[in-house]
């Protein structure tokens, strides 16, 4: 198989990866037990260019929000999204920063920092809203407080789905070697060894 279309096949099934887990985003689940910084974090660590890692995790979240919005839960409270995928970019960020290690330590300390973000990011959106609390010192503690049961979920389904993304691809890797990202270094080998013929 050609570089070329070894490459389009690791980013399709990338992207089949993301888009299979934002299905479990439409299943019921506990609250903010869901796999949206997992998606995250995994299209920052895989995808090459920086575009594709924002806009396939993007694409896919999008998608689901749309039908849990006109499905479930309406359009009132969009004013939060901003900060929902203002929090999804910077998890984005944190698997840039794993991407020549995605190990299982730095996995999982960056969902735990995504976690984090998340809690602290939307929170804050929710405070600035201005619809559940009032906008005092008191009512930002009050939101933050609040919020700990639904950050409890958020860890645990973090580290469940980025668990299930980095591990399932991880495998498909090994079961198939041609999803295994293309080696620049061993490019550069291969012209060089054209070259001395």
């Amino acid at each position: 198989m050609k570089r070329r279309d070894a490459m389009r096949l690791r980013l399709a099934s990338l992207t089949a990866v993301i888009f299979i887990a934002a299905i479990f985003r439409l299943v019921p689940h506990p609250p903010n037990f869901t796999p949206i910084a997992a998606m995250a974090l995994f299209g920052g660590a895989y995808f090459p260019a920086l575009r594709s890692a924002l806009a396939v995790p993007f694409g896919a979240m999008l998608l689901s929000d749309v039908v849990l919005v006109s499905a479930v839960y309406g359009w009132h409270g969009l004013g939060v999204m901003p900060f929902v995928y203002g929090s999804f970019a910077l998890t984005v960020c944190l698997g840039r920063y794993i991407r020549q290690r995605p190990r299982l330590p730095f996995i999982a300390a960056a969902s735990l920092a995504g976690a984090v973000l998340f809690y602290l990011v939307t929170n804050l959106g929710v405070w600035l809203s201005g619809h559940m609390y009032p906008g005092t010192w008191q009512g930002l503690v009050a939101c933050y407080a609040a919020a700990i049961p639904f950050f409890r979920n958020t860890i645990a389904g973090d580290l469940f789905y980025a668990s299930l993304l980095f591990g399932g691809f991880d495998l498909m890797q090994r079961r198939f070697p041609v999803l295994r990202a293309p080696s620049p270094v061993l490019a550069e080998v291969k012209v060089a060894a054209r070259c001395v013929r």
